[in-house]
């Protein structure tokens, strides 16, 4: 394991602390309290994994999954499902060998969610990942409607060393695109990062500003691979799984970057998510610094939720 994803791995697992205290001391419990698997075996695993914001979608599916390989593999004892469960769990979030498609063709990254959640910082280190890998990145500041985003945003572009497109405070935020992909074009650009505004308050000022966006994007840069994120706030809980429902009524969303994974986030949220909107989840953020967004890696995740190491890392680490 490299230095940097074990720093990742350590502040993920310290950020998972809130969610793995709800889930796996309860859990331990269950696998210690019952000498047989049985429908209240069942409940009692179901129950915890509700209230750690798994969801009942994926709470069910996983159980579901659970069941079948407990009678496939003829299990006993209690004790023996643990790990069969962390896999039920993994198999769940697993993200396709396609999802990051736009790292590696002419792209336009729309990255959308509502004020606070770190889209504007989220845009900022994703340009500096882009640009760390050899690509070529303009950025288009399309929320006019925060007084500090495009402050915020230039500031985040000069440390990444990309350039960014802006308008004035209030301009049209169409119009910022179309000059951005002007400026993408003549700058034989790899990919270009668009960051909007997010008030989904007022979804029908939103619905027709995104759909104003998409159709300058359609007209002026067909050749571009799309790719729209949506970025939630891993603090929020159930509160995250309703925006991304919302903003999937007014966006065709492609994945999601879950933020602020500290000690407060209901981490199961991420499994929820995936789960009742076959979204993935393709980033997590742990932290400020542009190494603490990183690719969502489930095995990964699903580990630090536990606390598990697998047998390669612990030779690594």
């Amino acid at each position: 394991m490299s230095e940097e994803k074990k720093g990742f791995f350590g502040r993920l697992v310290a950020g998972l602390t809130k969610t793995r205290e709800t889930i796996v001391s309860g859990i331990d419990s269950i696998f210690s309290g019952f000498s047989s698997i049985d429908d209240d075996f069942y409940e009692e695993i179901e129950e915890i994994l509700i209230m750690g914001d798994l969801g009942v979608n994926a709470t069910e599916n996983i159980l579901e999954n659970l069941k079948a390989k407990v009678k496939e593999n003829k299990i006993k004892e209690p004790a023996d499902c643990k790990q069969l469960l962390i896999d039920s769990i993994k198999e769940q979030m697993q993200v396709e060998e396609t999802a990051y498609r736009f790292e590696e063709e002419l792209s336009v990254v729309l990255v959308i969610g509502v004020n606070g959640v770190g889209k504007t910082t989220t845009v900022g280190k994703l340009a500096g990942k882009l640009k760390s890998q050899g690509k070529k990145v303009v950025i288009a500041a399309a929320d006019t409607f925060r007084a500090a985003a495009g402050e915020q945003l230039l500031e985040w572009a000069n440390r990444a060393g990309v350039e960014m497109i802006g308008g004035q405070e209030g301009a049209d935020p169409a119009s910022v695109i179309y000059d951005a992909i002007a400026a993408a074009k003549s700058r034989k650009a790899d990919v270009l990062l668009c960051d909007t505004a997010g008030r989904l308050h007022n979804k029908k000022n939103l619905m027709e500003e995104l759909k104003k966006i998409n159709r300058i994007i359609d007209k002026e840069f067909p050749q571009a691979y799309r790719e729209t994120l949506v970025v939630l706030d891993g603090t929020t809980g159930q509160n995250a799984l309703s925006q991304a429902r919302q903003f999937g009524e007014v966006a065709d969303l492609t994945g999601i970057v879950l933020t602020k994974m500290d000690g407060t986030a209901k981490g199961g949220i991420a499994v929820a998510i995936q789960s009742e909107l076959s979204i993935p989840v393709k980033y997590i953020g742990v932290g400020e610094t542009i190494d603490d967004l990183q690719k969502f890696d489930a095995n990964e995740y699903v580990n630090a939720l536990f606390d598990v190491k697998e047998e390669g890392e612990r030779a690594e680490c």
